[in-house]
């Protein structure tokens, strides 16, 4: 996929879906769905976490979490450094790819 992700496409797609993500049973789906749709662009395990590596990151930055689940995974990835966030990015795509 050779379109880069830059921070006024994740701000889109973010708003997009409006306030529907309030779960994070909504977020694993919404997440899932668009690891499903990089797959099917044919992207790899590394591109998809790349790519939720920056999602995550403008997350963590500009949109407060809605939940719980949300609010831990922001300071985890606050803390981080760029190679834990990387991990994480990786954890968070085989984590929605489960059955």
């Amino acid at each position: 996929m050779d379109k880069q992700l830059d921070e006024k496409t994740i701000e889109n797609q973010v708003y997009k879906n409006g306030d529907s993500l309030t779960s994070f049973d909504d977020f694993r789906e919404y997440l899932s769905g668009k690891v499903n749709l990089g797959k099917k662009l044919g992207m790899d395990e590394e591109q998809l976490a790349n790519s939720a590596q920056k999602v995550a990151d403008y997350l963590a930055h500009k949109e407060p979490p809605k939940n719980t689940e949300e609010r831990l995974l922001q300071e985890l990835w606050n803390v981080g450094t760029e190679e834990e966030q990387h991990k994480l990015a990786h954890m968070l795509v085989r984590l929605v790819q489960q059955p």
